[in-house]
């Protein structure tokens, strides 16, 4: 349901409006493009997802409308059912003026509707705007489809991930820093048998995971030991990650876990709100995902357990003695503007206007952090959130999902931490900058990957926890490799390498 129209999420079939024109002054305008003053504001229709369990308030919503001269309508859709929404609503051509596509994988499944015309192109248009044409051009490259630009896009960190650590039980059981995987191992498997909360039971694991092979611990466990992120060259040719040797020794490090009861053994069924309460209840000592993550479960594990600790760690080096950790392609959240619902030229100047205008540090802040005096207050000349999280959730967090671009071209304020640890992470997640394992695919194209890179990969997850949990051996996960291939991998490795021998010839031009 719209969210102007009542409180109840509904995923209804969505209501096209038509755009009235651009929202600014004439002068604003023709820098924009040329479009002249309406008589009234701008109306666009938004579909975004939420990752809250309510829709927000319209405090944010009213003082951007003001703001940009716009009349917003928000299809808020639950986190959780957004892919299908968006999906079902591309098929019944029912898709609001812009689009919001929740990361890479949305955008790389959406590209063969770009390429029959379905969105329009908006690179030549990004000149014309004053705060726009400051985006990233390395991450628009990432987001471009045959070299054209199409989205908007919402800067993220390169990467995020790390390890996050009971430094409580650690300081209890003598443990240091973990700087090895091999270090990783022990204080985990000392978290599991070592009584690290001394109630006198043996009630803990070492490490908590669930059901994602990327965003969970093996993606990152995988980079510790040198895998490739995702692609990486084998004498001369880009090849898929897992068949790497670095790929197997991955799985045989989880397997060592699992084996020796040392993570959660439903991991393959587990959800991440389920992994996070393992380790926010105390059943669990190590996470291994974002670094970010370590305020939100500190907030949860101190008003019950105030004497927990927690720390972070990165540049975990591996059995070949280096260190290295994945990225991704610096964008998250991706804008589409499909051509079903905004019909002209002009009425896609007028939206690009208003994400000018949002793209300025006054909005870029409201959106992000809210009022201030309200939601954060200037501290040190960062921005302090209130700890309010009931507050924020519901004035500010789902907003945030608008921004557009990030700290490095948008002038927003950066955040102040009065969590030391917090504070911390953030410093490993730039650290991170230095050690960055690139996916050489991420700006190169495949059709047969758009086609059926979904459902291949399908293959691989479940060969890899069927690998882990000891239902299959070394032949079993290389027969599953093979059925990857026979059934199109080699056709999408043909394809990657076709591009990326493109890339690197006319990079050199």
């Amino acid at each position: 349901m719209w969210k102007k129209n009542g409180a109840l999420l509904m995923t209804a079939a969505l209501s096209v409006t038509a755009i009235a024109g651009c929202g600014s002054s004439s002068k604003e305008a023709q820098g924009s493009g040329g479009a002249q003053t309406p008589a009234g504001p701008t109306k666009i229709t938004i579909m975004a997802n939420l990752h809250t369990a309510e829709v927000p308030s319209d405090l944010i919503e009213k003082k951007v409308e003001e703001a940009t001269n716009t009349q917003l309508e928000i299809n808020w859709v639950p986190d959780g059912s957004y892919e299908e929404k968006m999906n079902a609503s591309l098929a019944t051509g029912t898709l609001p003026q812009v689009v919001y596509l929740k990361n890479q994988s949305s955008l790389i499944l959406f590209k063969d509707a770009i390429r029959n015309n379905q969105f329009w192109e908006i690179g030549p248009l990004l000149k014309d705007y004053p705060n726009l044409k400051n985006l990233n051009q390395t991450i628009l490259n990432n987001t471009a489809v045959d070299g054209k630009y199409y989205a908007l896009y919402q800067e993220t960190p390169l990467s995020r991930q790390g390890v996050i650590y009971r430094k409580d039980w650690a300081d209890a059981l003598g443990i240091e820093p973990p700087k090895t995987t091999e270090d990783l191992y022990k204080m985990m498997k000392a978290f599991t048998e070592n009584d690290p909360d001394k109630n006198g039971k043996k009630d803990t694991i070492g490490l908590t995971d669930r059901n994602d092979l990327i965003y969970g611990a093996f993606k990152t466990l995988a980079s510790y030991f040198g895998t490739p992120n995702s692609w990486g060259e084998k004498d001369g040719k880009l090849a898929p990650d897992f068949t790497f040797p670095n790929y197997v020794e991955t799985m045989k490090y989880v397997q060592r876990l699992h084996k020796e009861g040392i993570i959660n053994q439903d991991f393959p069924v587990t959800s991440k709100t389920d992994q996070q309460n393992l380790f926010i209840t105390g059943k669990a000592g190590v996470y291994i995902g974002s670094m970010a993550d370590v305020i939100s479960l500190w907030q949860k594990i101190n008003p019950v357990n105030k004497n927990a600790k927690l720390d972070v760690v990165n540049r975990i080096t591996g059995p070949q003695g280096t260190t290295g950790i994945w990225s991704i392609p610096g964008y998250g959240t991706a804008m589409l503007f499909p051509k079903s619902a905004v019909k002209t030229e002009k009425d896609l100047r007028a939206i690009l206007t208003f994400y000018d205008k949002l793209m300025s540090p006054e909005l870029t802040n409201l959106i992000y952090f809210g009022v201030e005096g309200t939601h954060y207050k200037l501290q040190d000349g960062k921005a302090a959130v209130v700890d309010d999280i009931k507050l924020t959730d519901r004035d500010v967090k789902p907003y945030q999902v608008l921004m557009v671009g990030g700290q490095s071209t948008n002038g927003m304020l950066k955040p102040y931490f009065s969590y030391d640890t917090k504070a911390k992470a953030e410093e490993l997640i730039l650290d991170n900058n230095k050690v960055l394992i690139n996916d050489p695919t991420a700006p190169l194209d495949s059709k047969t990957y758009t086609e059926k890179g979904v459902r291949l990969q399908d293959i691989i997850k479940d060969a890899t926890y069927n690998f882990i949990i000891g239902k299959i051996d070394e032949a079993g996960f290389q027969k599953e490799v093979d059925r990857w291939k026979k059934e199109g991998g080699d056709k999408i490795i043909e394809e990657y390498n076709a591009a990326y021998t493109k890339a690197k010839s006319e990079a050199k031009k």
